[in-house]
């Protein structure tokens, strides 16, 4: 990376979450629905592709700490959704799995093709890969674009 120019690295950065992205529609589209919690990694995501968008017009070295702050805040997202799935610790209660949010229901929610049948529960690892599920993949990889944006910001021009 060193050799890299500050744009070729903004380039890098928000080209990776753009195929980070692009991922994560992919295995939507093989039938893998997203949580709650999964949706909310992917938000951090655009906004780091539309900051790299802005800095290859304005060339302003704010914006590569805000691409920072972006993919900051999705690694943060994927180590805390990592952890609910690992029962670390606690998710949000409107889709981890105690069953206390039952008492809302009407037995009309309870059949089949009601909304109930669209929560994916965050507490629950729907794929996973050498014994890492999808939000400990967008954690491990958006820490690595956390350090790639930081290199951008810290170059000298």
């Amino acid at each position: 990376m060193k050799n890299l120019t500050r744009t070729q690295l903004v380039a890098l950065a928000a080209g990776g979450s753009l195929a980070l992205l692009l991922g994560a529609f992919f295995f939507q589209a093989l039938g893998y629905a997203p949580c709650k919690m999964c949706l909310w990694q992917r938000w951090p995501h655009v906004v780091a592709i539309f900051v790299g968008a802005a800095y290859m017009g304005v060339q302003s070295r704010v914006l590569l700490w805000f691409g920072a702050l972006a993919a900051a805040v999705t690694a943060g997202l994927g180590a805390f959704h990592t952890g609910v799935e690992r029962k670390w610790w606690e998710g949000p209660t409107s889709c981890t799995g105690g069953g206390d949010a039952l008492s809302g229901l009407t037995g009309g929610d309870l059949l089949p093709g009601s909304p109930v049948d669209a929560i994916v529960m965050c507490d629950q690892v729907s794929w996973e890969f050498l014994g890492l599920s999808m939000a400990s993949y967008n954690f491990a990889f958006s820490a690595l674009l956390v350090a790639i944006w930081l290199v951008a910001a810290r170059k000298h021009a």
